[in-house]
């Protein structure tokens, strides 16, 4: 029988990896740096594969490094669980989160997933509202911690993912031909529907607001539907939609942002270790089509972008 890998080593390559340095990593795993490099170089013989490429300072993963990443993730994931499993005095209590229903949907599951696994004693209260209203909540103190679209109006809110944000119609369908296009998109304050509306004004394609809702359920069925286009982020894309280019006649937008917002007075540590693993879930969420990984720079910051769909795809699924 194999023996089982090193949890050691794996966490030693997890922390080359979030930093992007063999130096910063020894910092966060209070090694030294000759004994980061000498972990890593056990786990690349254990595996026989080589998990970095090496280029002066400059540190890459492989492509055998990018199918190790998952794994490690995981494992470490499962080793802090099994811990907590049978920590009397782990953290209990209550938490009281929001967040938009488009959010819910695809952040939702992996923030719960790795939030209750690791604090079973502690309840979650959730709420599904618009951003404005969401962050009223907050401010009143009815709600502890929020996913938001940040603003210029609630700046004390922490910014924990940014990715793509599209125009979108239904893959079988031609009303973005249309030569005045109806829209499917949020309300009067939604962030998203600001841009598109500017967007389309400021390079003269007449537009028609068709559908206003702030729920995604009836603005993504409205795009399915072949009524209308729609402007929205890259994890909100669905089966059977198209996203539109400059090619269709659309512009490009600014990319769209998640924060994460905090009550002022909710400095505890069970909404200290919410909020860490909405950061957590958040950078490790890959976005809904992901290529073969291939040999890449490490990032410079713990917050990863979103990769970018080619131009005119149309998205299979998750």
């Amino acid at each position: 029988m194999a023996a089982p890998l090193d949890l050691d080593q794996l966490r030693s390559f997890l922390a080359v990896v979030d930093t992007g340095s063999f130096t910063r990593a020894a910092e966060d795993v209070f090694k030294t740096q000759s004994a980061v490099s000498m972990q890593i170089r056990r786990l690349e013989e254990r595996l026989g594969k080589d998990l970095f490429e090496r280029n002066g300072r400059n540190v890459r993963l492989t492509d055998e490094g990018s199918r190790l990443l998952n794994y490690a993730r995981r494992m470490m994931a499962l080793s802090q669980e099994t811990l907590t499993a049978f920590d009397e005095e782990h953290i209990s209590g209550h938490v009281r989160i929001g967040l938009p229903d488009d959010y819910a949907e695809r952040f939702l599951p992996e923030i719960m997933g790795r939030f209750v696994r690791s604090n079973p004693r502690v309840e979650l209260q959730i709420a599904c509202e618009t951003t404005s209203s969401l962050v009223e909540h907050v401010e009143k103190g009815h709600l502890d911690v929020a996913l938001v679209c940040p603003s210029k109006t609630h700046a004390w809110s922490e910014i924990v993912r940014r990715e793509p944000l599209h125009f979108v119609t239904s893959a079988s369908h031609s009303v973005h031909l249309e030569e005045v296009v109806p829209l499917a998109i949020g309300r009067a304050d939604c962030v998203w529907r600001k841009q598109g509306v500017d967007a389309l004004r400021r390079v003269g394609r007449q537009h028609r607001i068709l559908f206003t809702s702030w729920s995604a359920t009836i603005v993504t069925s409205a795009v399915l539907a072949g009524l209308a286009v729609s402007v929205l982020p890259e994890c909100a894309l669905r089966p059977g939609m198209r996203v539109l280019t400059e090619a269709d006649g659309f512009p490009r937008l600014k990319d769209a942002e998640v924060a994460v917002m905090r009550g002022k007075n909710s400095d505890t540590p069970v909404i200290s270790a919410l909020v860490e693993h909405i950061r957590e879930s958040l950078r490790n969420l890959v976005p809904p089509t992901e290529e073969k990984p291939t040999a890449r720079a490490l990032p410079e910051t713990r917050m990863i972008r979103s990769q970018r769909l080619r131009p005119g795809m149309s998205v299979a699924g998750w």
